[in-house]
């Protein structure tokens, strides 16, 4: 994710980190050269491409502004609710530690547990991703995250250690059962966090939307260059790249966010919230916290 402040006038078209432009200048520079050789064409052959100018071409474009716009609210939707989600997620696990420094008084099943929420925390960013976040979770399981992530899904394998933690503690009379039953209401409401990752990592915006859109997009650019040659001239070209960087470029922000769980510039900074669960935790358990993780050129990861 990136944060920064709102850069100047002139620092603002030279801003790489973050932005789209790397990821889509060979339509940009390939489009700005197509429309330079259909102008050239055009002018060589004294093409006569009619009266219409760019009319027919500016019903294309409000259709596929149309398209564009919805798939942009649609990945930024899903952006949102993942961000929600771990917002969510570290409500929760601050909740159960809150809760359970005041229900448990074996200090090595509170830290046990603790700590087993933390390791969630990192497996879930590891599943999320399509990482391997053993060595992460290791640090605060031991040898136990090894087994963990044999496992199909390894966050779960955590949420189901901290429910048998906590019903063995029912069970030896440590706490009693209304202690029982809101630790197990933490565990819910973190697996509900979990699921809704899940069905966003597992359910993408139908591939028919992606076809049409850049289906249509090249389309566009591809006829753009005949509608503006006798109207535009030698700003054909320009005019040509300009709208090409608008339209691939919404396209690439939109293919961004919709899986906000990767790595890219613009999506979550998932190990920077797996960092404020550990912040928390750790302080609840009164032990010296870690410190949050720097931004690397305003890029959180």
């Amino acid at each position: 994710m990136i944060v920064r402040p709102r850069p100047g006038f002139l620092h603002l078209f030279f801003i790489m980190r973050g932005s789209v432009v790397p990821r889509i200048l060979p339509q940009i520079f390939g489009f700005g050269v197509y429309g330079a050789l259909v102008l050239l064409a055009v002018r060589a052959l004294g093409l006569d491409l009619g009266n219409a100018g760019p009319a027919p071409l500016a019903l294309l474009g409000v259709a596929l502004s149309i398209y564009l716009g919805f798939r942009n609210n649609a990945a930024y939707d899903r952006w949102w609710e993942a961000r929600k989600l771990w917002g969510q997620l570290v409500f929760d696990i601050r909740n159960l530690a809150r809760a359970s420094t005041g229900l448990i008084e074996d200090r090595v099943e509170l830290r046990g547990l603790l700590m087993e929420a933390i390791a969630f925390c990192h497996f879930l960013r590891g599943l999320l991703r399509r990482v391997d976040a053993t060595t992460e979770a290791r640090a605060f399981i031991g040898e136990k995250a090894e087994s963990a992530a044999k496992l199909a899904n390894p966050p779960d394998a955590m949420l189901r250690r901290m429910g048998e933690r906590a019903a063995a503690l029912y069970r030896a009379g440590a706490i009693d059962v209304m202690g029982y039953r809101i630790l197990d209401e933490r565990l819910s409401q973190i697996a509900a966090a979990q699921a809704g990752c899940e069905r966003i990592m597992g359910t993408p915006l139908p591939f028919a939307y992606t076809l049409l859109l850049q289906r249509t997009a090249y389309i566009f650019c591809l006829l753009l260059p005949f509608g503006l040659a006798s109207t535009a001239g030698w700003a054909t070209p320009l005019f040509t790249a300009l709208i090409a960087y608008t339209f691939f470029g919404l396209d690439a922000l939109s293919e961004e966010l919709e899986d906000p769980f990767g790595t890219e510039a613009n999506d979550l900074a998932l190990d920077g919230l797996c960092r404020v669960c550990e912040i928390s935790v750790l302080e609840a358990l009164g032990e010296a916290p870690p410190k949050m993780i720097p931004a690397e050129k305003f890029y959180f990861s």
